[in-house]
């Protein structure tokens, strides 16, 4: 794994080629990501990313049906039928009738759900404080104001078509 400007380096030389620059990104991600799986792993209950991002959906998302969660998963209705299973059995979800469509069940978080991802939202912004901490504050001045411009340009280029598709959430 290449460092971006690591030690010894400097970035005097031409650096704005984009291909270039997203090598170095791509492996910044995946520190990135190493970090975050592993202050979820912390968490008090232990979830697969799969079932993380299931009630990550049914935080934003509240009372969708199992199909609408297979959607945004992006998996089969049995894969996802499963998935509540488990997540049910846990007490992090829970399986509601619609009110209005027998044959329609909605999902939502429990109370425990809750807890459960706001405890994985803490240990991931406990994780990212620590790092960005070890940063001298210029530095983490100069990553905001890339992220910031950074998300510009990633909604520039979805407006423009030019860009890929956003993931389900």
């Amino acid at each position: 794994m290449t460092h971006p400007a690591g030690p010894g380096d400097d970035d005097s030389g031409p650096c704005d080629d984009p291909e270039a620059v997203a090598r170095e990104i791509a492996d910044a991600i995946e520190s990135l990501t190493n970090l975050w799986s592993l202050a979820a792993q912390g968490a008090t209950v232990r979830l697969s990313l799969h079932q993380l991002r299931a009630l990550r959906v049914l935080q934003t998302a509240p009372d969708v049906n199992l199909t609408a969660l297979a959607e945004r998963l992006d998996i089969g209705l049995p894969t996802a039928s499963r998935l509540c299973d488990r997540l049910e059995a846990a007490g992090l979800l829970e399986r509601t009738p619609h009110p209005h469509n027998r044959r329609e069940v909605r999902l939502a978080l429990t109370a425990q759900g809750r807890r459960v991802l706001a405890d994985v939202a803490a240990r991931r912004s406990q994780a990212l404080a620590a790092a960005l901490a070890a940063m001298e504050p210029e530095d983490r001045m100069l990553l905001r104001r890339g992220m910031r411009s950074f998300l510009a340009g990633y909604d520039l280029a979805q407006r423009n078509g030019s860009g890929p598709e956003p993931p389900p959430a």
